[in-house]
């Protein structure tokens, strides 16, 4: 079974359908007398959409299939029957998909609603068969139009994974065991930088019926507004979390530089990441003694006038109280 991969960039082109074209045609029927043109119009071609789904979460299944067309119309008929309309192409997208054109840069949509739907290249119109130009002065017009052309552009698709609760912090900071401890989601967990690779979704049961989405975002490095580490390849889905919890691990030889290396990296790549309701967090409680890190991390955010927890995924110290705290501050 191949494995899914997490994609959250794609560049497609798509085709709207041809207009079928309109019809020249005459009615010769023993009892119609005077029958005269009776060609019916071309259907209009298909149009492609883009519709918003939960059922993806990655961008994935366009890498294998970048080229996307809809249906044509049929030509118009004699008896005045017009053409059937071409079908319309519908492409599934993940919730928060950002659609633009490719070669002007403009944002066509924002899908993050459930069965959201975007018109991204409209059908061509049919031709109108030569009974539509019937008139006083041209009994018998034996013309017809073509149908048009349908549109056609590239798009690129870029995905802002939508969540409650985003985990940021450096490397290593315990990102992937804490998502583990508080959903069924099974990141990678290893003692090297950059172990994650990819944003995970894990699903937080916070008691009593109530659920909420926590993302952990890939370790950002000083520079990474600039690309440097996984940045600016990842930073982006920040963008969609309502609170932002900021992972610091006590046992980090420069706490104040790892703090403020987080914070400065968030403005720099978009200023409202910085506004946004923020907690926290020492992690790796069970460790080592470690009072007077947490001491620290903690004046570190009464500095910044930011609420604080220590926890301990491992032992489930402060998990309780985490998922209370979070469920409060994304309401």
């Amino acid at each position: 079974m191949q494995e899914i991969v997490f994609v959250d960039q794609a560049v497609i082109h798509i085709e709207a359908g041809r207009g079928g074209n309109g019809c020249v045609a005459f009615r010769r029927e023993k009892f119609v007398p005077r029958g005269g043109p009776s060609g019916g119009n071309g259907g209009d071609g298909g149009s492609v959409i883009l519709k918003a789904t939960s059922r993806y979460n990655t961008l994935f299944h366009f890498q294998k299939y970048p080229h996307q067309r809809a249906g044509k119309g049929a030509p118009g008929e004699g008896s005045l029957r017009s053409g059937a309309r071409g079908g319309n192409l519908t492409l599934e997208v993940p919730l928060g998909t950002l659609a633009y054109d490719a070669e002007s840069g403009e944002c066509l949509g924002d899908l993050t609603g459930e069965g959201q739907t975007l018109v991204v290249a409209k059908g061509g119109r049919g031709g109108r068969g030569n009974a539509s130009f019937k008139s006083s002065v041209n009994r018998s017009p034996r013309f017809a139009r073509p149908g048009e052309e349908g549109e056609a552009r590239t798009l690129r698709l870029e995905l802002k994974l939508i969540s409650d609760v985003g985990f940021v912090g450096l490397p290593n900071a315990g990102k992937s065991t804490l998502l583990s401890a508080l959903s069924a989601a099974r990141p990678k967990i290893a003692p090297y930088p950059f172990t994650t690779l990819k944003p995970y979704l894990g699903v937080v049961d916070c008691g009593d019926g109530r659920t909420l989405v926590a993302a952990e975002i890939p370790g950002l490095i000083e520079g990474a507004h600039l690309g440097q580490g996984l940045g600016l390849q990842f930073l982006r889905h920040a963008e969609r979390c309502r609170c932002l919890v900021h992972l610091v691990d006590p046992f980090t030889e420069d706490l104040d530089r790892a703090m403020e290396t987080l914070e400065q990296e968030l403005k720099e790549y978009a200023p409202a990441l910085a506004k946004k309701v923020r907690l926290v967090v020492a992690t790796k409680g069970d460790a080592g003694p470690a009072e007077g890190a947490v001491a620290t991390v903690k004046a570190g955010a009464r500095r910044k006038r930011l609420r604080f927890l220590a926890v301990s995924a491992v032992s489930g110290e402060g998990i309780r109280k985490l998922k209370e705290v979070l469920w409060a501050l994304t309401r």
